[in-house]
């Protein structure tokens, strides 16, 4: 698909009702909240069709043909492991494996990030072992590294305020380049001051 070095990793979840954004479906309602991921994965794509490298989306319960993801510009595959770290391990492992040598990761619900984001953390990995694009809620938004370090996967309290700070623990001695923070969207908060979103929230 690509004869690129780079490989940029997409995690998605199967957009199904009940399923995404539960924590933002509280206050919204189950099918506000499939609206709003929905409207997420349309920014994830349209943010990435152009990135020059290769593209893997994986997905979280099964692989959907005929969807947004276009198998011309993604390889389509499947999450395996019991959690997100093992999960973003196995994925970075396969890339690895597949002989990339620079790899990004990034997640599906992400309306801050902007395709020069993105560029900009490949450019990075030129200079760099890893890059990290720091969230507003103490995770991150995007992840990459020129190696495995299957350090920054274990240990962790996934979706707590502690991941960015136990991940850049493990890669003290390493030279690790910081994006912009950026703000993921979980919960209700996280839709304030975002006209793109006043339409699903009736």
């Amino acid at each position: 698909m690509n004869n690129s070095d780079n490989l940029l990793i997409i995690f998605t979840r199967n957009p199904e009702i009940g399923k995404v954004k539960t924590r933002l479906a509280k206050k919204t309602g189950n099918q506000a909240a499939l609206e709003i991921y929905n409207f997420l994965l349309r920014h994830t794509v349209a943010i990435t069709k152009n990135i020059k490298a290769a593209k893997s989306v994986y997905y979280s319960d099964e692989i959907w043909q005929n969807d947004l993801w276009s198998e011309e510009l993604y390889d389509k595959k499947l999450q395996s492991g019991p959690g997100l770290g093992e999960r973003m391990e196995n994925a970075f492992r396969e890339g690895f494996s597949e002989g990339y040598k620079h790899i990004v990761i990034i997640g599906s619900d992400l309306f801050d990030i902007q395709e020069a984001d993105i560029t900009e953390a490949f450019e990075h990995l030129s200079k760099n072992e890893f890059v990290i694009g720091p969230a507003q809620d103490g995770g991150y938004y995007l992840l990459g590294m020129n190696s495995l370090n299957s350090d920054v996967f274990k240990g962790k309290n996934w979706g707590s305020s502690s991941v960015l700070g136990s991940t850049l623990n493990d890669l003290k001695n390493k030279k690790v380049k910081l994006l912009e923070v950026r703000n993921d969207i979980d919960v209700f908060e996280d839709l304030k001051g975002k006209k793109a979103f006043r339409k699903y929230l009736k």
